[in-house]
Parts: C-alpha cells; structure tokens; sequence
C-alpha cells in the first residue's frame, strides 16, 4: 500500500489507479473509505476481497454530485426532498438503479444502490477528477471497528496479502459515526442504519 499525502497530484495518481482497476483510502466526513470504479466488476471484486466482505452485502456509490447520481439511479420526490436539505453530508440514500447503469453494488450486481454525495474535499476532489461514480465504504476488514487515521488502517490490514494500492494521507479524523442510511424504494422513508441525521 503506497501512502500519500493527499494533495493534488496524490489525487491524481489514486485517479490513474482507480481507472487501472484497483482500490483506494481516502478521508471522508465521517471515517477513511474505500474506493474503486464502481463500473468495473473486477475491481468490485477485488475490493470485497480486500475487506473480507461478504459478497452479499453491497457498497454505497459516491457521486459528484445529485445531478450525476440520477444518471445512475430511478430518482424521486422523496429523493429530492432528502437531497436538499441533506446533501452533501453523511447521508446515504438508496435507490433503484436504473437497467443501463453499469453499477456493481456487489460483485454479482444488484438492483438498488446507496447514493452519497461528501462534502470531504478530498473524495469530493477523487470522484470528480474520476469522472463517474467510485464505491464508498468503511476502509476496513469486516466487522472491525471503522478507521479515522491512516495508522488504524495500517494496523487492520497489516500482513495482509490483498491491500489497497493507495492511502490518501489527510490525518486524523474526527471520530464521527457512519452515515444514516435510509432507503426509500418503498415509497417512504425506512432506516436502515442509524447515524449523525435523525428522521
């Protein structure tokens, strides 16, 4: 795993390794994430192998922005609604994909995805200078404890095989809890992780 400090060209070349196909830490507002190119299966593969995640529990997809995320997902009033008065922030919001998204939630695909938007300048400078929609999740193996500085990280994935190829170095963060996610598929609001926002 090759740690930089996370200035523009550090940016710029986790931005060449994601378009490669592989994975990389970064500081969101609420913990350090993992991400790669949501589009590319095998990349969605080789980060579920790098967590250790169970194959049948998807990952969120980080958008530059709602404009981008309907491009993606089925939107709705409901969506809207909690866009505005949430986004950008540590909120996640799942939706139906649309059939042509190309979008692998899970290595096997799913039907709905988690959409944020951060408003963390660096994974808002990432997805941006990435062009399209990179996976978002806790940079860690599953079920240990979300990481908030690049030595927590380091200590999970220490003599581990399957890394990630680049940490963004931003520090410490403040030690915050993950983002409510809510689905609203259904038609109204359903939570199904609790966090900073309350409904």
């Amino acid at each position: 795993m090759d740690t930089l400090q996370d200035n523009s060209e550090a940016i710029q070349k986790a931005v060449r390794a994601l378009h490669e196909g592989k994975t990389v830490c970064h500081a969101t507002e609420t913990c350090y994430g993992l991400a790669c190119d949501m589009r590319n299966q095998e990349a969605v593969t080789t980060l579920f192998a790098i967590k250790e995640r169970p194959e049948d529990m998807p990952v969120s997809a980080l958008f530059e922005s709602i404009e981008q995320a309907k491009l993606f997902v089925v939107w709705n009033d409901l969506a809207d609604q909690l866009a505005r008065e949430h986004l950008p922030g540590p909120l996640t919001i799942v939706l139906p994909l649309r059939e042509d998204s190309g979008l692998f939630a899970t290595p096997r695909g799913t039907e709905t995805v988690g959409v944020r938007v951060s408003p963390h300048p660096v994974a808002m400078e990432l997805v941006r200078a990435f062009g399209g929609p990179i996976t978002t999740t806790s940079a860690n193996i599953h079920g240990q404890p979300a990481p908030y500085s690049p030595q927590e990280i380091g200590g999970q994935f220490h003599g581990r095989k399957a890394l990630p190829a680049i940490l963004l170095d931003s520090g410490p963060l403040e030690n915050r809890s993950n983002s409510t996610v809510v689905s609203i598929t259904g038609g109204s609001i359903e939570i199904l992780r609790h966090g900073p926002l309350q409904f």
